[in-house]
Parts: C-alpha cells; structure tokens; sequence
C-alpha cells in the first residue's frame, strides 16, 4: 500500500505519527500546500518509522483535482487520504479517481440549504456529490471509504457494532460528543481556542442542522432540517467529562447511517457550550461566518489599494492554529453513540458506546493534542484493515458498511493493535 495524505495540518501531521508505529503501508506521502509544513509531518514521521524511509513531503494545491492526480501518479499512491477542509473535498475525491487510486476522507462534500426552506427541508446534502458518483467507483473496482474520521468514522463503527450485536431493533442512533477541554494562555487564563478547524466547525455549527426519521415515508423522505443549535439537552459523559449541553449539528453521520443500518431515528448533537455558541452566533450576525471574499483596503503601505479577503479565512488567520495547542489544552474529549431499542434478548435497552481520550496521554505519546489523534486514529486503522484485505468494497462507502468487530478489535488491542480502548456503559 502506497499512501498519498492531501494535507498536513494538525489530522493529516497525526495521521503521520500513528501509521509511522504501523508496518502494513509502503511509502507515505505528506502533502500540502505549505511545503515547509509537510517537511515538519515527515521529520516527526520520521522519528517514530518503525521501518525506516518511508515517508516523503510534496506541494500539492488541494483545489486542483489535476495536481492531485499527478502527484497520486508520481508516487504510485494506491490510496489517497484526503486530511483538509471539506471545501476541498471534490477536487481531491475526483483527482483520486483520475489517478486510479482508492480514496478514504474524513468529511464529505459539502451540502447548500433549501433555497425556500432551509429550516425544514435539505438542499444538497452532505455528501450528495460524492454519492452521486457511486456506479462509477463500482464500475471501476475501486472504494471511496467516506466519513471515516471520528466523528462521523468511529461512531459510525458504533452504530454497525450496535445493531449486529447488541440490538433486534434500534429506535434510535444518537450520535452525541462532548469534551472538558480548555485551553489556556501564557498567564494561565482560559482563552478561546477551538480544538478543531474553524472553517469546518463554522460549516458544521451554522448550517440547518439535519434529522432522519424512518416514519416519514422512504430514505430520501427521511430526513429534514432545524435551526441551528436546536432542542439543546444536557448529556452525561463518562469518565469524568460530567454534564455537557449539546444541540443539534449538520453531520455526515446522519446522511450516512440510515443508508446501511436500520433504525427508527438518526441524530447528531455535539457539546458546545454557552461560550462557544455564542462566539458563533457573533460571528454569524457579523457575516463573519461567510466565505464569498470581500473587498478591504489594503494594510501594506507599500502596496495600497484594495485586496479580496474571506471573512471565514480571517477568522481562522487570527485563531490559534488548532495544531499547535496541544501543550496548553487540559482535558478529555468523548465520542461516541447512545443506541436505544430492543436488545437481542428481547428487552428494552439504551446503551451508549464510547471512546475517550486523555489530552495529556495524547500528547505524551505522539505530541499532538487529543481532538486531531482521535480524529487520525481511525482512517489509519481502515487503512490497515483495507491492506490486509479484512475490509474489501467498491464504491462510495461509509464506515457502517463494514464489520465493525475487525476494527474496533484492532483500534483496542494493546499487544498488535493501537492501544486505544473504547467502552460500552448501559443507561437508564
């Protein structure tokens, strides 16, 4: 397996450090816009190769399926993992497909609001674009593993464990997440960080968040939209997290597992908090949150005039890079699904499985915070599984479409696995 990661930001940088304890690839290829950024992933790579020379840096241009395509070429990639913002997410799944080359990602394509009732129906859907293209990938013998992140990914994995053995019927798949992270700066202050991109959590937070119910007719029926940061409710994490207010986010998970599973209902809410829902809505009412640029005058002196900026863009400019926060961040951060229905013994059953991990185990152990090597972890995982022929599949796939048990097994096990245990806690 030769493995091409579009990007080297803080996911595509951990990505490096997991699979660099792993022997099932060949060569990977860290790629990013900002070449000196890439040489970082592979020196850190590098360090931790437990083969030795197999990793190697290069420019790539994210937006141009064309100079995917060549550099998937030039290096032989049999797979491409596409670790940058879902605005680059077509370019790099259809210069994937040009290649001839398997493609996983981490989030999909992005969706657009009803033009008439954003707050009721779906436009185009998360993902729409890529599972459009599914009798093409088929036809050629080729997958596109979609949504294999953490979230959507592991909970995912999640939802196909629950339903193959722990449930006769499933009522409902509730994707909830939460975290007791905070970061502080240089005098020990709280200060507003997010763990994770911006420009996706600005994506994910602000657009009319998606619900799937099995009872409104078929699976295109199904879904319909909210308002952003609807029906807010106080979620119990476990293992010390405690009482996290979530409300209701657009989510791949909620186009992907009513496609695969059977349940009655499909929900994503994630644990914001007062403060981070606030700083959205700010920056909502300010137009902050828009990517179509806008005109400003130039701050060069020695370049006056006028330049076209993103106001999205700048937000993310003047934020701390999520990538390096690591050190200053405290905390835990939970994934995770809480099924209910009817258990395989035929009583009423509500269960919710879980990963966590701790920022400072993360950080001890790989020197990346806890959020991106809960997000790297599991495409890696896949990717040994799909080397070692465990997981087979042509077409745009999810995660639910597989054996969860391979997985799980294998992201667990302590002596040949990636020592990263998940849980399972039965609810009232």
């Amino acid at each position: 397996m030769r493995i091409l990661v579009v990007g080297s930001g803080g996911v595509g940088d951990a990505v490096a450090r997991i699979a660099a304890g792993r022997s099932f690839f060949e060569l990977m290829v860290l790629a990013d816009q900002d070449l000196a950024r890439a040489e970082r992933t592979v020196t850190a790579a590098a360090g931790r190769d437990v083969v030795g020379g197999r990793f190697v840096a290069a420019q790539v241009d994210a937006s141009s399926a064309a100079a995917v395509t060549e550099l998937a070429r030039e290096h032989g990639a049999t797979h491409v993992l596409n670790a940058v913002d879902p605005r680059f997410v077509m370019p790099v799944f259809e210069g994937t497909f040009a290649a001839g080359a398997h493609y996983l990602d981490m989030a999909m394509s992005l969706s657009e609001p009803h033009p008439d009732k954003p707050f009721e129906l779906p436009g185009v859907k998360l993902g729409d674009r890529q599972l459009a293209q599914d009798r093409q990938w088929r036809e050629a013998g080729r997958l596109a593993l979609v949504g294999m992140g953490v979230e959507p990914g592991l909970s995912d994995v999640f939802a196909r464990y629950a339903a193959d053995h722990l449930f006769s019927e499933i009522d409902e798949l509730a994707v909830r997440d939460g975290s007791n992270l905070v970061v502080r700066d240089e005098r020990g202050e709280e200060v507003f960080a997010p763990s994770f991109s911006i420009w996706t959590t600005i994506e994910e937070c602000l657009n009319p968040p998606v619900v799937w119910e099995a009872d409104r007719g078929g699976l295109e029926e199904g879904w319909y939209t909210l308002p952003p940061f609807s029906e807010p409710e106080v979620f119990e994490f476990p293992e010390g997290i405690g009482p996290v207010e979530c409300v209701h986010v657009e989510h791949e998970e909620v186009l992907l597992m009513p496609r695969w599973l059977d349940a009655q209902k499909v929900t994503f809410k994630y644990g914001l908090g007062a403060e981070f829902i606030g700083v959205l809505r700010t920056l909502n009412a300010l137009g902050l949150d828009k990517t179509a640029p806008v005109t400003v005058r130039s701050a060069d002196p020695e370049a006056p005039g006028e330049v076209a900026v993103s106001p999205r863009d700048v937000v993310a400019a003047v934020l701390p890079d999520p990538a390096t926060i690591g050190p200053r961040m405290r905390g835990k951060t939970c994934a995770g699904v809480l099924v209910t229905g009817t258990g395989k013994d035929g009583a009423r059953r509500s269960t919710y499985l879980y990963h966590v991990v701790d920022n400072a185990w993360s950080m001890e152990a790989y020197g990346v915070q806890c959020v991106v090597w809960q997000t790297a972890v599991n495409p890696v995982v896949a990717l040994e599984l799909l080397a070692a022929g465990t997981w087979t599949g042509s077409g745009v796939l999810g995660p639910e479409a597989f054996d969860a048990e391979p997985f799980l097994t294998l992201l667990a096990d302590d002596e040949s696995g990636y020592g990263s245990p998940w849980r399972i806690e039965e609810r009232d």
